[in-house]
């Protein structure tokens, strides 16, 4: 099947369908993204919808990036951001029959990996993020407007899951699973905790961390920038790290239901804190540092309730290939987080020997 854009979008950009070759690409679920060629000079873009069902107001979205855009290009003109172009009217999108498209520069010579194969990939991808925080770290986040309202909301995930628990009818189903979620309910009172501290700020967080949203030289694998930028927005540290502590710890993703395979990869951990620290170090606060290793642990068990929250609605949200894949994947990461907090002690000594070597 011939793949095909609407030739009012391209026009936007002063392309067509004559001067282009289109390639569908991406491993995401939720934007879909082309490669675009231009025939004439042999220039390449990549070209995205925005999925609004997910991102209901795409301009908060444009908005955002652009003002960080404008920030990092005036105190950091070197950084690569690599921020969509205007089209031909100066717009930061192409609007047409309701859909949303922007189109960014293709970054040659790089890879977006599917899964983490190395401990330097997991020290690279750790350490361009935490750069983009590092260089924002002035930034008054307060000038950004939440992408998705309530999304690493800890307090609304657990909200949602007990009205999930009140009136679903297949709760029988998840016994075991309702029974954990309540068990590490302490995660939610210590984040409570921690949020009181006036050393506790709000920064301008990523919120999607996993390893296909940063570019790698693809020869080297030495970071090259971040991309997939939609839920950059206002939020907490732990964000960013426990999102990368959730997919870069285990070999297998949540679709997994061998639990037996669900370990940490205690190498991997180290490479990420080390290559977070290198940036972020100096950056965080006590409390912050305090909450290293909570991050994963806080993002872990959010991921749970959300799937076993949508289980219990009757799978309305993530996409299932059967019945009940996401009470397998609330187990998936009811197990990571046991995982995380088996392996704690350790883990904590790798954490405070990074944050003495970057005191040294």
């Amino acid at each position: 099947m011939e793949l095909t854009i609407d030739e009012n979008v391209l026009n936007a950009y002063s392309l067509t369908s004559k001067n282009i070759k289109l390639q569908q690409i991406g491993s995401g679920h939720i934007n879909r993204t082309y490669l675009l060629t231009n025939l004439q000079n042999g220039e390449k873009f990549v070209l995205q919808s925005i999925n609004t069902n997910i991102f209901p107001e795409p301009t908060t979205i444009a908005n955002n990036i652009k003002r960080v855009a404008s920030y990092l290009n005036l105190n950091f003109p070197d950084y690569l951001f690599p921020a969509p172009l205007k089209t031909i009217s100066g717009e930061e999108m192409a609007i047409y029959n309701d859909q949303y498209w922007r189109l960014t520069p293709f970054m040659e010579n790089t890879v977006a990996l599917d899964a983490l194969t190395s401990p330097k990939q997991a020290y690279e991808a750790a350490k361009q993020f935490g750069k983009l925080s590092r260089l924002l770290d002035g930034f008054d986040s307060t000038r950004l407007k939440p992408a998705i309202v309530g999304f690493h909301d800890l307090e609304l995930r657990f909200d949602q899951f007990q009205s999930a628990l009140s009136n679903s009818k297949i709760k029988a189903q998840a016994i075991t699973e309702i029974d954990k979620a309540l068990q590490y309910k302490n995660i939610l009172t210590q984040y409570r905790e921690f949020n009181s501290k006036a050393d506790f700020p709000d920064r301008v967080m990523h919120h999607d961390t996993k390893i296909s949203n940063v570019l790698l030289d693809k020869d080297t694998f030495e970071g090259v920038c971040v991309i997939d930028l939609d839920t950059l927005m206002p939020g907490k540290f732990i964000s960013d790290l426990g999102d990368m502590m959730r997919t870069y710890l285990c070999e297998f993703s949540e679709n997994e239901t061998d639990l037996s395979k669900i370990e940490i990869r205690i190498e991997y951990f180290s490479a990420m804190i080390e290559g977070y620290l290198a940036e972020m170090g100096d950056i965080l606060t006590y409390t912050e540092k305090e909450m290293i290793l909570f991050s994963g642990q806080y993002i872990v068990y959010m991921q749970a309730l959300r799937f076993l929250t949508d289980f219990l609605n009757g799978s309305v949200y993530y996409p299932i290939n059967y019945t009940t894949q996401n009470l397998d994947r609330a187990r998936n990461q009811f197990k990571l987080l046991d995982e995380l907090i088996k392996n704690e002690q350790q883990l904590q000594q790798l954490v405070d020997a990074n944050l003495v070597r970057k005191q040294l």
